[in-house]
């Protein structure tokens, strides 16, 4: 009995950080990108970036152990290690940019996220107590600085060994809103007597707006299936035997199809009721913490700071006791570097508070690279598939649309975002 709840434990804490990583601020927006490509087109979008990801998971928990005549096998403990380890350095580089660009836009997008959250709370509490004619408008430059400060607070966690218990709150919490918002469009549905949304989706002016709209809506679909980036990382937190790879990919089987059903299910149900983000406005003010996705990058820099200047003064944990609590670390790299990231993250969510449009832009830029094309070079390098090979060819050909499908997204969001700044 102890034994397997050891094994359902090691199992559960991935799932939960898989859940952590794909259920959140993504989410909020696929009511909005299902009514832009219609009925048919938005689930199968998403079924086909669920696919895209259980791939690049299946292909990245083989490069967790690497081969190795001379030491034996390697234990790649993060995402860029293995990328160094597998395709070497120079293409490590290139692979550190596409990782920095997305920690830090998955950071702006979550506090945007939280800002928007908390001022449709207060918008809500307005509205009950003065009606829903009164003036209730809100800034949301306040609402940032305020979970800039706690997320500061948070970035101080080590490591990903020490947020397993963040993880799950985060998970449990992602099922709660998932489950309310579910909840009140239906209820929507309901008392409407009526089922909103069309096949060929929301109607436009022009048909080259309709094509922005489109563009933008499959960016912010590709930003709900972002955990990849973080696979080995969570890969390295399991015990084995069994050996990690075969429970990271039961876990991301589990946790892809949790997280798609659920997607499915709030998309249909908000398109059907138009409520929530199909305006642009979050379902009441619920928001998550999201300390998980800044850990690597944290990680990352620490380590290549600590080797370049290695002086103790700093890289020291200095233990702090407060009556009642326990004893909590302060590292002064940490406090610094850590503290000045999250104040960067804020200054810029404050400069560009748009959040469908900023969550095109965040989905598409990253996703070819890091969820696609990384991992498919690993693959084709590890298993030695010959050149010109038809699953070589296979590969890249995936490869390659998945590129032109990015592009489209991009250009479509950036120009969403220039005309939002501007307008």
């Amino acid at each position: 009995m102890a034994a397997l709840l050891i094994v359902v434990g090691n199992i559960w804490t991935a799932v939960a950080h898989i859940i952590t990583g794909v259920i959140g601020a993504g989410m909020l927006s696929l009511a909005w990108s299902m009514a832009q490509l219609g009925w048919i087109a938005g689930p199968l979008t998403m079924l086909l970036f669920a696919f895209v990801t259980f791939v690049s998971a299946i292909s990245l928990c083989n490069c967790y152990r690497s081969p190795d005549p001379k030491s034996g096998p390697i234990r790649n403990t993060s995402y860029l290690k293995a990328v160094r380890t597998i395709l070497g350095p120079r293409t490590a580089t290139v692979c550190s940019v596409f990782l920095r660009i997305n920690y830090c836009k998955v950071g702006i997008v979550y506090t945007i996220t939280a800002a928007v959250s908390m001022r449709a709370i207060q918008k809500s509490n307005c509205y009950h107590k003065e009606g829903h004619r009164a003036a209730c408008g809100y800034g949301h430059t306040s609402h940032m600085l305020l979970f800039g400060i706690v997320q500061t607070v948070l970035s101080q966690i080590p490591n990903f060994r020490d947020i397993k218990w963040l993880s799950i709150i985060a998970a449990i919490m992602s099922f709660t809103y998932s489950i309310i918002g579910s909840a009140l469009g239906l209820e929507k549905v309901i008392g409407n007597g009526n089922i909103k949304g069309n096949i060929g989706g929301v109607s436009t002016s022009t048909p080259a707006k309709k094509v922005w709209l489109v563009s933008q809506a499959i960016g912010d679909i590709a930003f709900a299936f972002p955990f990849s980036v973080i696979l080995i990382e969570i890969q390295d937190t399991l015990k084995s035997p069994p050996p990690e790879k075969v429970t990271m990919k039961k876990a991301s089987m589990t946790g892809i199809s949790i997280a798609t059903l659920f997607f499915y299910l709030l998309g249909r149900i908000w398109l059907c009721s138009l409520r929530g983000f199909c305006t642009g406005k979050p379902p009441g003010g619920i928001w998550i913490l999201r300390a998980v996705f800044s850990q690597p990058l944290f990680a990352d820099l620490e380590r290549w700071i600590s080797k370049k200047f290695p002086n103790r003064f700093i890289h020291h944990d200095y233990s702090l006791k407060a009556p009642w609590l326990p004893a909590f670390r302060l590292n002064l790299l940490r406090l610094c570097f850590r503290t000045t990231y999250v104040a960067f993250i804020t200054g810029i969510a404050i400069a560009f508070p748009y959040f469908n449009q900023v969550v095109g832009v965040a989905g598409s830029i990253t996703f070819w690279p890091l969820i696609v094309y990384f991992p498919v070079e690993m693959y084709i390098a590890q298993t030695k598939i010959g050149a010109w090979t038809k699953k070589w060819i296979l590969l890249r050909a995936f490869s390659f649309a998945c590129l032109l499908i990015m592009l489209f997204a991009l250009v479509g969001s950036i120009e969403g975002l220039i005309e939002a700044k501007l307008g």
